[in-house]
């Protein structure tokens, strides 16, 4: 397979903008080309067109291209191709589709009902892949024992692929299924994708619906059960949509890349890239499996490349493209995830952990409110930065080109209109020139309105900056921006950064290494000779895969290895007969088993090989999983549990067939030194440089390059920065070795560059706090809702930067600190840490346990910064598991109390105490102390850890810049949002005094129960601040809807930044413009024991509605979070649901989706079934429910729960006697409904806030609220034309990072 003696061999990578071709000859010399992948006048195909053009220039022989390939001397020809993923961005797949169990229409559309962008009020989510829907009246469900429903009837018993007996409720009714699919097929649409509840164990019913579909001349029929037979219904649905909607499109690309060649290169071995890394022959490309078909490439290409010759040292793939970067991690095995979200699509597939950040040459520049941003917005390939002649913005490549680091007589002329032209240095120049005017005028103007805004902060005056100083700024906070997911992606698993090479690949990555390098501590960075077509090269070192996973259900025990040896055989066996079959022998075929492994009760599961861990006769034949499990979780996490059963939830078998090339270089060798072609001048943070400039092929082996100097290649630049040095392998490739930064030093005066760079230091210490919390702690909550947010605070206890944006929690942690600093004035200490919760200390509700650590400084009295971490423990004791009653009345009743309790003295944990605290709320009628007492403590001392690597981050970048630099960028930071508050109510109040004269607003709405919430707001235009007052607020309540002042600082907070509409630095700065008034003693300030639990939840909502009606800005969303428990003496199950999302000027609202307070993910039907007593009996939208407008308010949804055992039910929701108000006449939402089902046929109205107890066949049916409409109906003139945009614009990240991100704000 892997020598065509006699031939060419092609390898080619077909992205959005290139074509590179790695091409093998015959005499086994090597070439690579570059060419568009889009000149549909001159060929119809890049691919096509690369293997001609090489053919032809290598025989003399002339290959016309009006006529199909002479394939007679081509060996094998392997492709990665961004054909899936750009159908997907442009939503330009096949009309597909889908057929789901009934009850589940809107299931893809609801997914997990956590929106993609915590703070933009348009909730912008990518369309379902499918136009039409058909529900299939079938049902089945997985048997329980202990299940009580009372059915009369024998219902079919059959047994799952995983072993799970389950019941068939209702059978398929094909006839009708038939008279479905025919009218489908008769509008014309070809693609089906058949979701079915619990298909993954059990597929009879999608197998007959296939078949059927097949026969009635569906030309693609994608089952879930085929596609990724994995439990969790939602990403299978989305995995079996892309699939459907994706492989037709595969289907034609092939067709028409086939019949550029004679027989349709039926002779020839033809074989694509997977999203996981391995090659397929092209008949097996599928679109599920397609989509990093071309980044995948590159990871190979690095992984096989650098690994070895740094001398098996874990590498860092770094490839900068135009719009976006991708960073990987590779350590002698491909890291993978298998459930990945791609341009809003999440996929249920093996797929290699690229993670995308918005990051690249094209990124666009931007000067905002006194900061300095790169991107995420792009120039594209057209109109382009604006060195390419066609009217772009200014772009990192612009940036790159003005500091001479960039050398336009040595880029080919394919720039402007004609693309004939070279890089245009003039025009850069001319915008740069532009941009350091109007960044001087700012600094100017601002310097004299610091005083006259009364900021907390008075600006140090900042020289003028040069253009250079501008342009290197841009460089310097691309560089940041980059740096951050290279930290999360290592240190989220337990490695040390610095310990890395950097392997550089892609077009503009080589101009970025060293500083990149430098920034994370790394010492060597490693550049391929091929690094400018490193996926195609790739495609030349890969292997040939074949994986087979199926699920399971069994405990990883002695009692199991049998079934698990015996499983594992059958799916060897499948491997190894796939690739025999396509010409590997028994020599060239490996196989690598991995069990999906996790502790029984969690949903942190890890995919595990036993690589390294042999078999013995404690363990299954395959090897020592329990082993490779434990000690991967010890690594990741911090702790195992002892002890707790290990469940297999997957069994995946991976074959590969070696098939990969080895490279033949032969190297230039030569004593004399290396000549440089030319010199020119480079601006680096010390100013302009002389920097020598090679020609990478003209370099000899074995020679040192001292920076600067610049590398050209014919793909690719590489600066080598000042304290670097190059050197050329016998290889012949580049590794150069980074030298420590010549300290800059920097001052106390404001410096724009730098505000952004402390901007992004300050979050990435919280962020990397998250980690360590995430990692060590051990509850559900907090280790796998992610239910928790750190922060860095100043010695005033001013917010600095928070991580993630919890909504709730994003003013309330401040109110914290700053009350144990006025409480505790003169009694902290060294060693000390905080516990605190109590409502009036700054809490929020007593489950949020906020921990403090006060960071001192060696000679400097009291603390130079604080650092605090707030986590929502699952039981803290109180009168309901849980400590969320739906009935409270007072907050002794809601769980343990701690105001300003030393959790920590002199180091010591205060086991003890914090025990008796935990244990102390059982003193009360009624009342529990904490039902999990082990999780609180793990969990404490999580928290607790989590501030040391917090306080130690703040103490790492003191000793690099100094106390006085690191606090006057703090202020400066807190300035920075506080000014982008105060341009917003300027400008509100510039429009409001045109429109009617007054800059005074005020709003009223009501709790269900009658309370009012008053808002007045004056705005005062000429200093941009503004007082909100609550004045005429409704009075405490008896009951649990009180909420403490630090959740209305919280809501402020939120709304502040919603109407800012872009990124700002969410810190105190946000709050110093604003006045709050709240009385005393009302539903917003109530007394010191008055019950809070439902304010945190519910109230929060509405002082949201309040602020967006005084401002006008959308109609209110469902304000509500539809807190929804039950439980028993064995289990216990929390959620909330979506609603309707209100609309707005310009855009009418999401259906079905969390809004404002909240952005909790909801739990998969099939894992709710699997572990809970319950059925879901339907979960879809609510029709109608949005309010009518100009545009609509989205609608509520419809959640039916079918209870198989006696449970206590809690609900505590809003909205069910108020409706959420529609805005300039458009009409209210819908209130939300909740109905209890009785089995003997009852209907009952719960109310609003209850508690009811259910037995074995009562369903509880929940209607949620719409969202208000926006404008006068009869305004709006048919559906407005909006354009259409590539979703890499609006959703351009990927990997893990982000996924863990999106958790995060998904709580």
């Amino acid at each position: 397979m892997t020598h065509t003696e006699g031939k060419f061999d092609f390898a080619i990578d077909r992205g959005g903008t290139f074509t590179d071709v790695f091409a093998r000859l015959p005499d086994g010399r090597e070439r690579v080309l570059k060419l568009l992948s889009r000149d549909p006048q001159n060929y119809k195909d890049a691919p096509t067109e690369g293997i001609r053009r090489v053919l032809e220039e290598e025989t003399g022989r002339a290959f016309p291209r009006d006529k199909p390939v002479d394939t007679s001397l081509i060996g094998w020809i392997r492709m990665g191709t961004t054909v899936a993923t750009n159908a997907l961005l442009e939503r330009e797949g096949a009309r597909t589709a889908l057929l789901v169990t009934k009850g589940f229409k809107d299931l893809l559309h609801i997914g997990t009902q956590a929106r993609p962008k915590l703070f933009d009020l348009e909730v912008s989510v990518p369309e379902v892949l499918y136009e039409e829907v058909i529900e299939v009246d079938e049902r089945v469900v997985l048997r329980q024992d202990g299940c009580r429903l009372p059915r009369k009837d024998p219902k079919r018993v059959v047994t799952g692929s995983t072993g799970d007996s389950l019941e068939v409720w209702r059978e398929l009714d094909l006839e009708r299924v038939e008279e479905d699919l025919r009218g489908v097929l008769s509008r014309g649409i070809t693609s089906l994708a058949v979701l079915l509840l619990h298909a993954y164990t059990w597929s009879d019913h999608e197998k007959a619906v296939g078949a059927l579909a097949r026969q009635l001349g569906f030309t693609q029929v994608s089952l879930s059960s085929e596609v990724m037979p994995m439990v969790r219904a939602v990403p299978r649905g989305y995995t079996v949509c892309a699939d459907a909607y994706l492989t037709p499109k595969i289907r034609d690309y092939l067709k028409g890349f086939t019949s550029g060649f004679k027989g349709a290169l039926k002779d020839v071995d033809v074989l694509f890239m997977q999203s996981d890394g391995g090659l397929t022959p092209m008949q097996q490309f599928c679109g599920s499996r397609a989509v990093l078909s071309g980044p995948a490439g590159g990871v190979v290409g690095y992984a096989i490349t650098s690994y070895k010759q740094m001398e098996k040292r874990p590498v860092i793939g770094f490839d900068m493209g135009g719009t976006s970067t991708d960073v990987s991690r590779y350590a002698g095995q491909y890291e993978h995830v298998f459930e990945a979200t791609t341009a809003g699509v999440t996929l249920q597939a093996p797929q290699l952990d690229i993670n995308t950040v918005a990051a690249g040459g094209g990124s666009r520049l931007f000067f905002r409110s006194g900061m300095f941003v790169v991107g995420p917005e792009s120039a594209g390939a057209h109109p382009g930065p604006a060195c390419y002649r066609k009217g772009g913005p200014l772009t990192v490549t612009d940036a790159n080109l003005a500091l001479g680091r960039l050398l336009p007589s040595f880029f080919p002329k394919i720039f402007g209109p004609g693309e004939n032209e070279a890089l245009s240095l003039e025009e850069t120049m001319k915008h740069f020139r532009q941009l350091t005017r109007d960044i001087n005028n700012f600094l100017t103007s601002n310097q004299s309105q610091a005083g006259a805004n009364g900021s907390n902060h008075s600006h140090k005056s900042q020289s003028e900056m040069t253009l250079e100083e501008v342009a290197m700024g841009f460089i310097r906070v691309a560089n940041e921006a980059m740096c951050r997911p290279i930290r999360a992606l290592t240190q989220a698993k337990g490695h040390d950064t610095s310990q890395h090479v950097l392997a550089c690949f892609g077009g503009a990555g080589g101009q970025h290494a060293c500083a990149i390098a430098r920034a994370l501590g790394m010492k060597t960075v490693f550049i391929h000779k091929y690094s400018g077509v490193l996926s195609a090269y790739g495609l030349a070192l890969a292997d040939v895969v074949e994986e087979v996973q199926e699920p399971c259900s069994l405990q990883y025990e002695q009692n199991s290895f049998g079934e698990l040896d015996c499983r594992v055989d059958t799916l060897s066996k499948r491997c190894h007969n796939t690739l025999h079959a396509r010409g590997f022998n028994s020599g060239q075929i490996t196989t690598e088993v991995f069990l999906h492994l996790r502790y029984e009760g969690t949903d942190c599961a890890l995919m595990v090989t036993a690589n390294g861990y042999p078999g013995n006769e404690h363990t299954c034949r395959a090897g020592d999983f329990r082993g490779a499990f434990t000690e991967r979780y010890l690594k990741e996490f911090g702790f195992t549990i002892a002890g707790r059963p290990i469940v297999v939830d997957d069994i995946r078998v991976r074959g590969c067939g070696k098939s990969g090339i080895k490279s033949a270089y032969k190297p230039k060798k030569g004593r004399s030194q290396a000549k440089p072609v030319t010199k020119t001048k480079c601006y680096f943070e010390d100013g302009y440089h002389d920097t020598a400039v090679y020609l990478w092929e003209e370099l000899p082996c074995g020679h040192s390059i001292p920076g600067p100097a610049v590398i050209i290649d014919k793909n690719s630049t590489i600066l080598v920065e000042p304290c670097c040095e190059a050197c050329l392998t016998d290889g012949g490739d580049v590794c150069v070795t980074v030298g420590s930064d010549p300290h800059c030093a920097v001052g106390t005066e404001l410096n724009t560059v730098q505000l952004s760079i402390f901007s992004h230091r300050f979050m990435s210490i919280a962020e990397q706090m998250g980690r360590v919390l995430q990692r060590t702690s051990i509850s559900t909550n907090i280790k796998e809702r992610l239910d928790f947010s750190c922060a860095v605070f100043g010695p005033d206890g001013g917010l600095v930067s928070n991580a993630p944006h919890i909504p709730v929690h994003l003013g309330a942690m401040q109110e914290t600190v700053q009350y144990q600093i006025r409480s505790l004035e003169g009694n902290l200490q060294e060693g000390d840490v905080i516990l605190s919760n109590h409502p009036c200390a700054g809490g929020s509700h007593l489950p949020d346990l906020t921990v403090i650590t006060p960071v001192f400084r060696k000679g400097v009295k009291g603390p130079v910064f604080f650092v605090a971490s707030r986590g929502h423990h699952a039981d803290i004791g109180g009168i309901t598991p849980g400590s969320m009653p739906p009935h409270s009345t007072s907050l002794q009743q809601e769980g343990a109390v701690f105001v300003s309790f030393k959790l920590v003295t002199g180091g010591v944990f205060q086991e003890e105490a914090v025990t008796e605290a935990l244990m102390a709320p059982a003193q009360y009628p009624d009342s529990s102390g904490t039902r999990n007492l082990h999780d609180n403590l793990s969990d404490l001392r999580a928290q607790v850890a989590a501030n040391q690597r917090g306080s130690q981050l703040v103490g790492e970048l003191i000793d690099c810049y100094g106390l006085a630099v690191v606090q006057a960028y703090m202020g400066y930071i807190q300035s920075n949002a506080e000014l982008a508050v105060r341009d917003m109510l300027r400008d509100f109040a510039r429009r409001r005094r045109q429109q009617t004269g007054s800059l005074e607003v005020e709003s009223e709405d009501f709790m269900d129960d009658g309370t009012p919430i008053r808002l007045r707001v004056q705005i005062n235009e000429e200093k941009g601040t503004a007082l909100f007052d609550f004045t005429g607020t409704g009075t405490e309540v008896w009951g649990n809807c009180n909420a403490p002042r630090a959740i209305t600082l919280s809501a402020l907070i939120y709304c502040l930044r919603c109407m800012v509409g872009q990124d700002i630095p969410l810190n105190q700065g946000c709050l110093a413009p604003i006045k709050v008034v709240i009385p005393p003693g009302s539903i917003l300030q109530p007394s010191r024991n008055a019950a809070v639990v439902g304010g945190n939840v519910l109230t929060s909502q509405r002082v949201v509605d309040v602020i967006f009606k005084a401002f006008e800005v959308c109609a209110a969303s469902q304000g509500c979070m539809n807190n929804v428990s039950f439980g028993s003496d064995k289990v216990g199950y929390y959620e909330t649901v979506a609603g309707g999302a209100g609309a707005g000027p310009g855009w009418s609202g999401r259906s079905g989706v969390h809004s404002h307070m909240t952005n909790t993910r909801i739990t998969d039907p099939e894992i709710l079934e699997k572990r809970y007593p319950v059925v879901l009996e339907q979960f879809s939208l609510r029709p109608a429910s949005g309010g009518a407008g100009k545009h609509r308010g989205g609608d509520g949804v419809i959640r039916k729960l079918l209870f198989r055992d006696e449970v206590v039910l809690s609900v505590l929701c809003e909205r069910r006697s108020t409706r959420p108000y529609g805005l300039n006449g458009g009409e209210d939402g819908a209130a939300g409904l909740n109905q209890l089902h009785r089995a003997d046929g009852t209907i009952l109205n719960l109310g609003a806030k209850t508690s009811v107890s259910l037995q074995a066949g009562d369903m509880f049916c929940l209607h949620t609220p719409g969202g208000g409409g926006y404008g006068k109906e009869e305004e709006a003139n048919g559906r407005p034309q909006t354009k259409r945009r590539r979703l890499d614009e609006t959703f351009p990240e990927r990997g893990s990072v982000f996924e863990y991100r999106m958790a995060q704000e998904g709580v």
